[in-house]
């Protein structure tokens, strides 16, 4: 799985013109699936980004996860995460898992950050056409491939 974690002021994803989730501060996480990703890479990655620690403390320091702030997250697929460009102009995509396999994943991943930080979570609908709307906070931006742990 890759994430790409981006701290916000807010955010919202519409689809086809109509809102369908929108929040104040805290985090979108874009996650892309691949074929090989199995449960312990949700449960990982979801631990991984409840407990970042990319959020000023009194000191100013980034020192405060997500759950230390109450912050809101929202979850966003987006396939295009595992896009090879090694070769031409044009993205492959074929490491990406396919839908089938995918959505089951993201939606154990969306479950899985909502037990972690005890409430819930916005999120976009999967597979569709999305327009995300952000105000990136720093900018912060982390990206996280759980094949990567090391």
């Amino acid at each position: 799985m890759r994430a790409v974690i981006q701290r916000v002021l807010e955010a919202s994803v519409s689809v086809g013109g109509r809102e369908i989730s929108a929040m104040g501060p805290g985090l979108v996480v874009l996650l892309g699936v691949e074929a090989v990703d199995e449960a312990g890479d949700v449960s990982w990655l979801a631990g991984k980004v409840a407990r970042m620690r990319i959020f000023h403390d009194a000191a100013g320091k980034m020192n405060l996860s997500v759950m230390e702030t109450g912050g809101a997250v929202m979850v966003v697929s987006q396939f295009t995460l595992h896009a090879s460009t090694h070769k031409g102009n044009r993205p492959s995509f074929i490491r990406a898992a396919a839908p089938n396999f995918s959505e089951p994943l993201y939606e154990e991943f969306c479950s899985a950050l909502e037990t972690q930080l005890g409430k819930p979570i916005g999120r976009g609908i999967f597979g569709a056409d999305m327009q995300v709307a952000l105000i990136n906070d720093g900018p912060v931006t982390v990206w996280i491939d759980t094949r990567q742990r090391e």
